[in-house]
């Protein structure tokens, strides 16, 4: 039930940094978007041994989680998903390459170590700047902003409707885990012999609230083709900001060699 809780507060967490009102957060979703998916796809384009280049993009994560005044006990830990899909395929390259790439005084660092760092490296820059752009901007604008780019509206219904409602799966399953609890005496744990019941309940339960929760979003006017108009134009410090951005990628990527 502790884990209930913790991802239910999570999940709050990053509702509240995005209602924070920071240089970063004034800017339009557009450009929030643009910077993000402008150094994934940058970053993802390195070699597998360029990580000294690939540090250079350390500048984004840094820069931006300063400007929008974001805690990084809140973003860092979000980062244990992606980590041991990573770390075992950067392992599995330290045990098969192990050609000397250089040497730091008596000790070889082999191509494998270098793969492993970098793969690490892209990671840690990829996560971290889609994890920024979710803790600055709220679901709805972001699904929005997407909607005007004429994304596919099955992929941003799935996306919006996904969102919304883990956080009432998470608070059906805290409450019959909590009603679980409280009826069989001083046991904390949830039996196995339980298990296919509790899920299939809570499974059922969370249907029909859906159901409910989607009826009334319909009732105000909700649909899949919906676009929210916004008011929100683009302004000059947000093409400025996507120029930067895209410059700076640009630099790293193209015209500096390490």
């Amino acid at each position: 039930m502790a884990d209930l809780v913790s991802s239910l507060k999570d999940l709050r967490v990053l509702e509240g940094l995005a209602a924070k009102n920071s240089v970063i957060h004034r800017l339009h979703p557009f450009a929030k978007l643009s910077m993000a998916l402008s150094i994934i796809c940058f970053s993802a384009s390195f070699g597998r041994y360029s990580f000294a280049q690939l540090s250079l993009y350390l500048f984004y994560p840094f820069i931006m989680m300063a400007l929008a005044e974001l805690p990084y006990s809140v973003l860092l830990p979000r980062l244990a998903a992606a980590l041991p899909f990573c770390l075992f395929a950067g392992i599995a390259n330290v045990a098969m390459e192990r050609t000397p790439a250089f040497y730091i005084g008596s000790i070889a660092i082999t191509f494998g170590t270098v793969s492993l760092m970098t793969i690490m490296l892209k990671m840690y820059i990829c996560v971290m700047a889609a994890l920024i752009m979710v803790a600055t901007t709220p679901i709805s604008d972001l699904s929005a902003q997407l909607r005007r780019l004429h994304v596919p509206g099955s992929f941003v219904l799935v996306f919006e409707i996904t969102y919304r409602y883990i956080g009432l799966l998470l608070e059906q399953a805290l409450s019959m885990a909590t009603a679980y609890r409280l009826r069989s005496g001083d046991r904390k744990a949830l039996l196995m012999r339980d298990m296919p019941s509790f899920l299939g309940q809570m499974l059922l339960s969370g249907f029909d609230r859906a159901e409910r929760v989607y009826a009334a979003m319909q009732c105000r006017g909700y649909a899949i083709d919906h676009i929210r108009q916004s008011k929100k134009k683009l302004k000059t410090a947000d093409i400025a900001a996507i120029g930067l951005t895209l410059a700076l990628a640009a630099c790293g990527r193209f015209f500096i060699f390490w």
